[in-house]
């Protein structure tokens, strides 16, 4: 299975608690801060709930 990066750009203070529970699932705590994440639908619905929050890096 393929893998994405993603790389919380934007501070999680001011965010909503429901937010914070997507950051904190896919274990994003510190802005600059990269993931692995593995690449399916689950992924790709959290990254789109905190899409201004988060990039995908090449």
């Amino acid at each position: 299975m393929s893998e994405i990066k993603v790389k919380l750009i934007r501070s999680r203070i001011g965010t909503t608690p429901a937010q914070k529970k997507v950051l904190d699932a896919m274990g994003l705590v510190r802005r600059e801060q990269v993931k692995t994440l593995k690449d399916n639908a689950a992924t790709r619905g959290m990254i789109a709930s905190v899409s201004h929050l988060v990039e995908v890096v090449a």
